[in-house]
């Protein structure tokens, strides 16, 4: 199975070894559903777009088996449903690879591109697979907002356009002002944990969007972070 990514140049290999706890799950994963993708997870949506969403890092029977973010588990429910409503996709999401579904405007990149145990990876693991991140976001020329899904996306986004972690604390609904111009909003991310005990609630998670609209084309200006009242 093969995947286009709309930003050739900057995936990792397949193969790529600079985890090897990450490369032990892999080959694990390879070895009991060899018909899964199992490899490191492309970037996914239009490389023109003005907004960004920052993932975390895929899911076992989610990205890490379909090979499309967040494609396959709860979390892409709720997320590809909300695209839709904001007018940020074309076509139906039916949760595979083939479904025929693209992004207008909106592109999904994660900070980590394999699958961690138990979806928590090691500082050392979002470290080493920063380059790429960094290199995705560098690629997207027209973006001007950035939606971090969890905290570990805040960090990565921060830390890629040089921003202080102690200025741009992490809170749901909080928007920051990046060095270089873009505004990055902070949201819980939208798993199936958060949103069955009702810390992210679907309006809530729309709200997000509805910032993100409110920010797109506002010029560069100071940087600075805000929170919502």
């Amino acid at each position: 199975m093969e995947i286009d990514s709309p930003l050739p140049g900057t995936e990792p290999p397949r193969d790529c070894p600079r985890c090897p706890r990450l490369v032990a799950l892999r080959r694990e994963c390879q070895s009991e559903h060899p018909d899964w993708w199992n490899a490191p997870v492309h970037a996914f949506g239009d490389p023109d777009a003005w907004l960004a969403f920052a993932g975390l890092a895929p899911g076992k029977h989610g990205a890490n088996r379909t090979g499309r973010p967040f494609t396959g588990d709860y979390a892409g429910d709720l997320l590809f449903a909300t695209l839709a409503k904001f007018g940020l996709s074309r076509g139906r999401y039916d949760a595979r690879l083939d479904d025929g579904l693209t992004l207008d405007g909106a592109i999904i990149v994660n900070s980590v591109k394999c699958l961690p145990p138990q979806n928590k990876p090691t500082p050392v693991e979002i470290s080493n697979c920063r380059p790429f991140f960094e290199t995705q976001l560098a690629a997207l020329p027209q973006v001007r907002v950035i939606i971090a899904l969890g905290r570990i996306a805040h960090d990565a986004t921060l830390r890629a356009a040089g921003a202080r972690l102690s200025v741009h604390r992490f809170g749901h609904g909080a928007v920051h002002r990046l060095p270089n111009g873009r505004h990055l909003i902070d949201s819980y991310h939208c798993s199936r944990y958060n949103t069955n005990t009702g810390r992210l609630t679907p309006d809530m998670f729309a709200d997000v969007f509805r910032t993100a609209l409110a920010l797109k084309g506002q010029t560069s200006g100071p940087n600075s972070s805000t929170r919502p009242r």
